[in-house]
């Protein structure tokens, strides 16, 4: 595992989308077709920006499946994430094929459904965050490290219903979803390569734990450690309670 430490959140973003950028070039060089996963959340509006911004992306070439989703949130509520991908990413690429969870339907037909399409073949890029509690996609602690589902319904713990209300995405926490789906540990790390973008004070914690703690279910994203290929770009506040052997700044 890699870890780049950036001064700000902006060329956090930007260095982790070049990266992406390179990766999403190289596959296409070599394959029809480039399969991602993607990210969403504030921590990922940056890199998202200078993504889609890059030239020389054949984007109808890239199919993407989405990370996790509330379950029983409108599309026109500004948190969800399907909203989110759709401003932020579909519309800006002009990306042709997309897998979004729907999490007004049955969330049992939606996992069925979209982790059929999604294990159909490997991922080559995931884009992922690391929350306030550590987890990864909706996997909060103890995160189920074994299951091999693609995609799982969740209960979202209270730290993580708290992040969303900090980030000012929902009012109160009793107005944040109880429950999501979510692409399973597992999955993830099945991915060819993983790109995690962790800006922000508010993840010190959690990046600590997850990079210099134990490898435990408690911390999920920690579980990325253990993955061949995987990159993480923080920011000086997200990396501020790292030794300095842990990272390193370019």
């Amino acid at each position: 595992m890699q870890v780049h430490v950036l001064p700000s959140k902006t060329e956090t973003g930007s260095a982790a989308a070049k990266h992406a950028a390179q990766s999403l070039q190289r596959v296409l060089a070599k394959s029809d077709i480039a399969r991602i996963v993607a990210a969403t959340g504030a921590s990922q509006i940056d890199f998202l920006q200078f993504l889609t911004a890059t030239p020389g992306i054949d984007w109808p070439r890239v199919e993407m499946f989405h990370l996790d989703e509330y379950i029983g949130l409108p599309l026109d509520h500004p948190a969800s994430f399907r909203k989110y991908l759709t401003e932020r990413f579909i519309r800006k690429t002009g990306i042709r094929r997309y897998h979004l969870l729907d999490g007004e339907q049955n969330p049992a037909d939606v996992v069925r459904e979209v982790g059929k399409e999604l294990a159909s073949a490997p991922i080559d890029i995931a884009f992922v965050g690391i929350g306030e509690n550590g987890h990864l996609a909706f996997n909060d602690p103890p995160a189920n490290f074994e299951i091999e589902d693609p995609y799982l319904i969740v209960e979202l713990d209270e730290a993580c219903r708290a992040q969303q209300v900090h980030e000012g995405w929902f009012k109160s926490i009793p107005d944040v979803p109880a429950r999501a789906i979510s692409m399973s540990v597992k999955q993830i790390l099945k991915s060819k390569e993983i790109i995690a973008v962790v800006p922000g004070s508010q993840k010190a914690r959690a990046v600590k734990a997850c990079l210099e703690g134990e490898i435990s279910p408690m911390a999920p994203a920690s579980i990325l450690r253990t993955h061949p290929n995987t990159t993480i770009y923080l920011d000086t506040e997200s990396a501020s309670l790292l030794t300095e052997a842990t990272t390193r700044m370019v």
